[in-house]
C-alpha cells in the first residue's frame, strides 16, 4: 500500500547501490539472511496525472504563471474586502482560462493513459511453474524468463539466454526507438545459448550482474554466472546481449530472455523524459512587459488613494450629509483603511493585465503549428515523410534565428555514399566495370582480362570486406546453412547502421570479394570465387574517441590477425609499415576531391601475444567498474603497430537546392556555421561545392595548433588581417584540436575573429564540441538566436543547446528528430521554414502581445480618469458583465484569427526576397519603441473616449427626445460602445490579408456585442441581484446625437494611424512595405489592394491607388489574385498557404 502510494505521489524509491542483482528464473538463495532487492513491476507510465492528484497538480501549475497567480490575488482581495467590482469579474475569467487549459491538459493525459493500458495489458508468454504461461504484460516481474516470437515487440529490456538458432543469436530492428531500419545481431552466451526448451530453461541456475538503469540505449555493462555441470563460469554481458523494449524481433521464430529492466527502468522509458524547456524571445518580451504594466497599475492605485485622502482633507468631501460615516467607520485604523483603499483600487484597475493573453498564445501556437505539418512545400515524396512540429512553443522563434549551425554529413548531403577511389600499396586506383583499374590505365579494358590484383590488393579487399557490422537479409532464408543452393548464392540484401560500410562491403562485391554473413562465431566470405571462413574472435567496436573500429579473426590456415578502419588520423599515428607517405598524400588528394576517406590497416598476432590480449579483453569485459575505461586502455594496447593496408574514398552526393538554401539564408542576414567530424580537405571541398564557402572568398585557417601560445598568436594574426582587409569577405576554418585550445583561454578572441567571418566552418568535431560551440555563441554579450540542424545521434546534444533545434529525417536513425522541436526531410525546406513561416509567426504574434495590452489599456484608462469625477469613492464605469466578458468574448476572436491568417506579403515574395528576414530581425517588433506606440497609443485613445463622451454628456446635455437625460450608467456604457468598435477597427486596419473567417469575426464580434447588451439589458433577469443596466443600452441607442458621437470618436480615434501610416510609407518605408508597393510579382494582380480596378481608369481609381498605398492588404474574398500558368510559382508551389485561383472582379 505504501509502495502504490508512493508511486502515485511521484515519489521514486532511490536504488541502494550502483549495481542490481538479477536470479534467473527468480531461483533466489535459500539462506535466512539474503535480502532481496525491489525492482519497480512493468507498468509503463507516460501520464502525468493520476485521477488523485490532478486537480492539484494543474492548478499548482497553472498558478505558477505570474499572471494567473496574480488574478487570483485579486480575487481573494473581492472576496475578503469590500471592492467597488463583484468577485464575479475577477473570478469567472480566470476560472475561464484555468478551466479552458485543465480541460486541454487532461484530454492530452487522458490519451496518455488510454495508450498506456494498451500497452500495459497486452498478452505476454513467461516461464512459470514449468510451463509457458500467458500473462499481461505489467505482470512481467524482474528475473521472469520472457518469450518473444518472431515480429513482436520486447515487453521489458530482456538478457538474451537462447534463441530457435544453434548459435544463440537472433536479429532486432530498433525503428521505434532511434529509427534505424537495419538489423542488427544480438548473441547469447554459449553457456544458455545450448537451452531451447522450456524445461531446461527453467533448470538453469544463473546470476545476472549489472548496472542500474541508465538511459543509455547503447550502453550495457553487466555479466552473468552460469552454474553449469557444477562449475561456476562468467561471461561479460554488453549491448549486444540486450534486447530493449519496444525493439523487435526479425528473421527468427522465436528467443527467451530474462528481463532485467522492467516499467518505467527500462532504457525506452527513460528516454521519455521531457527536455529542458525552451523560452522564445517573444516570450520573454511578454513577460518584460507584464511586468511594467504591473508597475502602471500599482502606480495607478498608489495615485488614486493618496488622492482619495487628499480630496477628503476637506470635511465636506470626507463626510457629505448624504453619506454619513458609521462610528466603527470613524474609529477604524487609518493604516488599515488606506490599505483596504489601495487594496480596492488595485482590484478596481486589475484588467489593465490580460489574463486571458496566455491562453490566446496557447491556442495561436497550438492551432499554428499545423501550417507546418500542412503545407505541401515541406513534403517529400520520396520518403513519404512531411514536415513535423514536436514543440509549438517556439513557432515564433523561427523568425528570430541569426545563426544556423548545421552538420555536413546527411544534412548538407544524401548520406548515400558510393566507392570511388581507393590507394592500395601506394598506388590509386579506380573502380571500371567491376574492376580496380590503376589510375592512368585505359579505362576500356576489354572482357576477359583480369586485372592481375597482388596479394596485398585482395588482402586489403579481404579487410574492407570483413572489418564492418553489416548485415544481410536474404530472400526466404534464416540461417548460414540454408543460404546456398547448389552453389548458387541466393539474392542478399545488405544492411547497415553506417552508409560507408554498404557502400565498402558493396564496392568488394563487385569487384570479387563477396561478404556472405556473420552467424556470431564465424564470417564467410567469396574472394575470387573461392569460399573462406573466418573464426569471428572479437569485435572492438567503433567510438568517437578512437574514431575506429576493429575486428579479431582466424584465417582458414589458423592465422590470428587485426583488420582495423578509421579516419586517418585514427590510425596513420599507430602504423608502422606500409607505403604511409604515399598513402596520406592519396588520402589528401580524395579529400580534395570532396570524397570521405578511410584507412584501413592491419595486424598479425603471434600465439603468444592472442593469448595476453584475449586474456586482457576477457578481464576488462566481465568488469562490473569502470568498465570503458578498461577496456580503452585495453583496447589502446591492442590497436597499434599497424601495417597499412590503403584507404578509400566513398563520395556523399549533395542534397537538391542545398547552394541555392545557404545564399538565401545569407542574403537574410543569418550566419551558417558547418560543423562536421571530416577531415579538414573534406570539409573545405564540400563547403565550397555547396556555397558554403565562395571562391572569392578569403579563407582564413586556425588547424592544426599545438599550444595555447601558438593558438594565440594565430588568433591575432586573423584578427589583425580581417581588419585591414574589411572590404572583402572572410571564411574561417578551424579544427577540432584547435577549437579546444582556443576555447581554453581565448575566448572572446575566437569569437571575435568569428562573428566577424561571413562564414565558418569546423573540421574533426566532437559531438560535444558542437553544443560547446552553439553555447559559447548563445551566451555572448550579444545574446544571438541560435538554430541547430542535423541528422545523427552526434547531432543532439547541439541540436538540444541551440535555441531551436531542427532534425532532419535522415538514413543515420531517428535520435535528431526524437530530440529536436522540428523536423524536416531535407535542408532545402530549412528556407521557407524560416523565411516564410517564421516570419509570419512572428508578426502575428508580436502584434497579438501588443495588441492584447493595448486593448487592455484602452479598457481601463477611462475607469482610472473616472475617479476624477466621482471623488475616487471606487466607482466602476461600467457594469459587471461587461468587465467579465470584455477579454473573453467581445474583443478575443478578431485577435485570434488574424493571429493565425495575416500575411503581410504573398508566401513566394518572402522567399524570392529573403532581404525581408531583416525587417523583423533582434525582436523588431517587440522592441521598446513599438511598446511605447501600443502603450501611447492605447493611452491616447483612451482619454478621446473618455472626454469626447464627457464634453457630449458632461453638462447635463438632454440627448433624449423627451428631454430625459443620462445617468452614470449610459455614460459608461457610450465610452465602452466606441472602445468595443474602435479597438476592433483598429485592428482591423492592421490586417493586410483578409480571408471570410477575418470578415466573419471582426463584424460579427461587433454585432454580437450589439446584440447581447439589448437582451441583457432588455430583459430583466431574475437570477441577477441588481439590475443596474436595464433598458440603458435601449436608451442609448434611441439617441441620435449617441450614434453621432460613436461616429465622430471612432473616426477621432482612428484617422491620426491612417494618417500616420499613410506618411510612413512614403518617407520611411520598410522594405516589407516597398514590396507590399512595388513587388506585386509575375501574375499577381492586387496583391497588396483592398480591391481590384479594370484596366480602364473609373472614378474610384485615384480613391483605390491612395488606399492601397496606405494600408497595403489584400482580400481573397475581393481580391482577383489572376494566376497564369506562366506563373514561375504557381506550378510547384502546393503550400496550404497560397489560395485557390479566384477570377479578378472590377470595383
Amino acid at each position: 500500500m505504501l509502495r502504490w502510494i508512493r508511486q502515485q505521489l511521484g515519489f521514486d524509491p532511490p536504488h541502494q547501490s550502483d549495481t542490481r542483482t538479477v536470479y534467473v528464473a527468480n531461483r533466489f538463495p535459500q539462506h535466512d539472511h539474503y535480502i532481496p532487492q525491489k525492482f519497480a513491476d512493468n507498468r509503463i507510465i507516460s501520464s502525468k496525472y493520476t485521477v488523485w492528484n490532478f486537480i492539484p497538480k494543474n492548478l499548482f501549475e497553472q498558478f505558477r504563471r505570474i499572471a494567473n497567480f496574480y488574478f487570483l490575488i485579486i480575487f481573494l482581495v473581492q472576496l475578503m474586502i469590500d471592492t467597488p467590482t463583484s468577485p464575479v469579474t475577477s473570478g469567472l475569467p480566470l476560472f475561464f482560462v484555468i478551466t479552458v487549459t485543465a480541460i486541454k491538459q487532461g484530454f492530452e493525459d487522458w490519451l496518455r493513459h488510454k495508450a498506456d493500458n494498451e500497452v500495459n495489458g497486452a498478452p505476454v508468454y513467461v516461464v512459470r511453474s514449468g510451463g509457458l504461461v500467458q500473462t499481461r504484460s505489467k505482470n512481467i516481474r524482474v528475473g521472469d524468463i520472457v518469450r518473444v516470437a518472431k515480429d513482436e515487440t520486447f515487453p521489458a529490456d530482456l538478457v538474451l539466454l537462447s534463441s530457435d538458432r544453434r548459435e544463440g543469436t537472433c536479429h532486432v530492428t530498433t525503428a521505434s526507438l532511434d529509427g534505424e531500419t537495419n538489423l542488427k545481431t544480438h548473441s547469447a552466451v554459449p553457456e544458455t545459448a545450448i537451452s531451447q526448451s522450456v524445461s531446461s530453461l527453467e533448470a538453469i541456475i544463473a546470476v545476472i550482474e549489472c548496472h542500474q538503469p541508465e538511459a543509455d540505449l547503447y550502453r550495457f555493462v553487466g555479466r552473468i554466472t552460469v552454474n553449469h555441470c557444477g562449475e561456476e563460469i562468467v561471461r561479460p554481458l554488453g549491448p549486444e546481449n540486450l534486447l530493449l523494449r519496444g525493439a523487435r524481433l526479425k528473421n527468427t521464430k522465436e528467443i527467451f530472455g530474462v528481463a532485467v529492466y522492467t516499467g518505467m527502468e527500462t532504457k525506452m522509458a527513460l528516454n521519455y523524459k521531457s527536455k529542458s524547456q525552451k523560452r522564445s524571445a517573444v516570450e520573454k518580451s511578454m513577460n518584460t512587459f507584464l511586468m511594467i504594466y504591473l508597475v502602471i497599475l500599482l502606480f495607478e492605485a498608489v495615485l488614486s488613494t493618496i488622492l482619495k485622502y487628499a480630496w477628503q482633507a476637506e470635511e465636506k468631501w470626507d463626510e457629505p450629509w448624504y453619506n454619513q460615516k458609521t462610528e466603527q467607520e470613524r474609529n477604524s485604523s487609518k493604516i488599515l483603511k488606506f490599505i483596504s483603499d489601495f487594496l480596492a483600487f488595485l482590484v478596481l484597475y486589475n484588467f489593465i493585465i490580460p489574463i486571458s493573453l496566455y491562453v490566446t498564445v496557447e491556442m495561436q501556437k497550438f492551432l499554428g503549428s499545423f501550417f507546418i505539418g500542412w503545407d505541401l512545400d515541406l513534403y517529400h515524396e520520396e520518403s513519404d515523410e512531411k514536415a513535423q512540429v514536436n514543440t509549438s512553443d517556439l513557432n515564433e522563434e523561427l523568425g528570430q534565428v541569426e545563426y544556423v549551425f548545421t552538420d555536413k554529413t546527411g544534412t548538407l548531403t544524401e548520406n548515400e555514399m558510393q566507392f570511388r577511389e581507393c590507394s592500395i600499396n601506394g598506388v590509386k586506383y579506380q573502380e571500371i566495370n567491376g574492376k580496380l583499374v590503376p589510375e592512368g590505365m585505359a579505362e576500356d579494358l576489354p572482357d576477359g582480362v583480369d586485372s592481375n590484383l597482388s596479394e596485398e590488393d585482395i588482402l586489403f579487399l579481404k579487410a574492407a570486406s570483413l572489418c564492418h557490422t553489416v548485415q544481410i537479409s536474404y530472400d526466404q532464408a534464416d540461417d548460414l546453412g540454408d543460404r546456398q543452393a547448389n552453389g548458387i548464392l541466393r539474392q542478399m540484401e545488405y544492411y547497415a547502421s553506417s552508409p560507408d560500410e554498404k557502400a565498402l562491403v558493396e564496392a568488394t562485391k563487385r569487384i570479387g570479394v563477396t561478404f556472405n554473413g556473420n552467424n556470431g562465431e564465424t564470417m564467410s566470405i567469396t574472394s575470387f570465387g573461392k569460399l573462406e571462413i573466418y573464426k569471428l574472435l572479437h569485435i572492438l567496436e567503433f567510438d568517437a574517441n578512437r574514431r575506429r573500429m576493429s575486428v579479431i579473426l582466424q584465417t582458414p590456415s589458423g592465422e590470428k590477425i587485426l583488420f582495423t578502419k578509421g579516419a586517418e588520423s585514427s590510425i596513420l599515428p599507430y602504423t608502422k609499415t606500409g607505403e604511409i607517405d604515399k598513402t596520406r598524400m592519396h588520402v589528401d588528394e580524395l579529400a580534395l576531391k570532396g570524397l570521405r576517406t578511410l584507412v584501413i590497416a592491419c595486424r598479425h598476432f603471434t600465439p603468444e601475444e592472442y593469448i595476453e590480449i584475449d586474456r586482457r579483453l576477457h578481464e576488462a569485459r566481465t568488469a562490473l567498474q569502470q568498465r570503458e575505461e578498461r577496456l580503452a586502455d585495453v583496447f589502446s594496447y591492442i590497436e597499434k603497430d599497424f601495417e597499412l593496408l590503403g584507404a578509400v574514398g566513398v563520395e556523399d552526393k549533395l542534397q537538391e537546392k542545398v547552394q541555392e538554401t545557404i545564399e538565401a539564408l545569407r542574403m537574410a542576414g543569418i550566419k551558417v556555421w558547418v560543423l562536421t567530424g571530416d577531415k579538414h580537405e573534406t570539409a573545405v571541398s564540400v563547403s565550397l561545392s555547396c556555397g558554403h564557402f565562395h571562391r572569392t572568398m578569403n579563407i582564413l585557417e586556425l588547424v592544426q595548433q599545438k599550444s595555447d601560445s601558438e593558438c594565440a598568436v594565430q588568433l591575432r594574426r586573423l584578427d589583425k588581417r580581417i581588419k585591414e582587409d574589411h572590404v572583402i569577405q572572410h571564411g574561417l576554418v578551424v579544427d577540432g584540436a584547435s577549437l579546444s585550445l582556443a576555447l581554453r583561454q581565448h575566448e572572446k578572441l575566437f569569437m571575435d575573429v568569428c562573428r566577424n567571418c561571413t562564414a565558418v566552418l569546423c573540421c574533426r568535431m566532437a559531438p560535444l564540441q558542437k553544443a560547446k560551440v552553439v553555447r559559447l555563441l548563445k551566451t555572448s554579450p550579444e545574446k544571438p538566436i541560435t538554430l541547430a540542424i542535423g541528422d545523427g545521434a552526434n547531432d543532439v546534444s547541439m541540436i538540444q543547446e541551440a535555441h531551436v533545434g531542427i532534425g532532419i529525417m535522415g538514413k543515420e536513425g531517428r535520435q535528431a528528430v526524437r530530440n529536436s522541436d522540428y523536423a524536416i526531410a531535407r535542408f532545402k525546406f530549412l528556407s521557407k521554414l524560416l523565411l516564410v513561416h517564421g516570419h509570419f509567426y512572428y508578426i502575428r504574434i508580436a502584434t497579438l502581445v501588443q495588441y492584447f495590452f493595448y486593448k487592455n489599456v484602452c479598457f481601463i484608462t477611462p475607469q482610472f480618469l473616472y475617479q476624477f469625477f466621482c471623488l475616487f469613492s471606487q466607482q466602476t464605469l461600467y457594469d459587471s458583465v461587461y468587465l467579465t466578458l470584455y477579454n473573453i468574448c467581445f474583443t478575443s476572436l478578431p485577435i485570434l484569427v488574424y493571429s493565425l491568417f495575416e500575411q503581410l506579403v504573398h508566401p513566394h515574395v518572402l522567399q524570392n526576397k529573403p532581404a525581408l528576414y531583416r525587417d523583423i530581425s533582434k525582436n523588431a517588433l517587440l522592441s521598446c519603441k513599438p511598446f511605447l506606440y501600443w502603450t501611447l497609443l492605447g493611452f491616447c485613445h483612451a482619454f478621446i473616449f473618455f472626454f469626447g463622451s464627457y464634453l457630449l454628456m458632461g453638462e447635463d446635455t438632454s440627448l433624449m427626445g423627451n428631454g430625459q437625460m443620462f445617468g452614470n450608467w449610459t455614460f459608461g456604457t457610450l465610452v465602452f460602445t466606441i472602445m468595443v468598435i474602435t479597438v476592433t477597427l483598429k485592428l482591423a486596419l492592421e490586417t493586410h490579408f483578409w480571408t471570410w473567417m477575418n470578415h466573419f469575426v471582426t463584424w460579427g464580434s461587433i454585432a454580437f456585442y450589439f446584440i447581447f447588451s439589448l437582451f441583457y439589458g432588455g430583459i430583466i433577469w431574475p437570477f441577477l441581484h441588481t439590475q443596474d443596466m436595464y433598458f440603458v443600452f435601449v436608451q442609448l441607442l434611441s439617441s441620435g446625437s449617441a450614434w453621432f458621437a460613436i461616429i465622430l470618436i471612432v473616426i477621432t480615434c482612428l484617422f491620426p494611424d491612417v494618417i500616420k501610416n499613410v506618411f510612413y510609407r512614403h518617407l520611411q518605408p520598410t522594405n516589407t512595405q516597398k514590396t507590399q508597393l512595388n513587388g506585386n510579382g509575375i501574375g499577381i494582380s492586387c496583391l497588396d489592394s483592398m480591391c481590384c480596378f479594370s484596366d480602364g481608369e473609373k472614378a474610384c481609381a485615384p480613391v483605390g491607388r491612395m488606399l492601397d498605398r496606405m494600408i497595403g492588404r489584400c482580400s481573397p474574398t475581393r481580391v482577383g489574385r489572376s494566376w497564369s500558368t506562366s506563373d514561375p510559382y504557381y506550378s510547384n508551389d502546393r503550400s496550404i498557404l497560397t489560395l485557390s485561383q479566384v477570377e479578378a472582379t472590377p470595383c
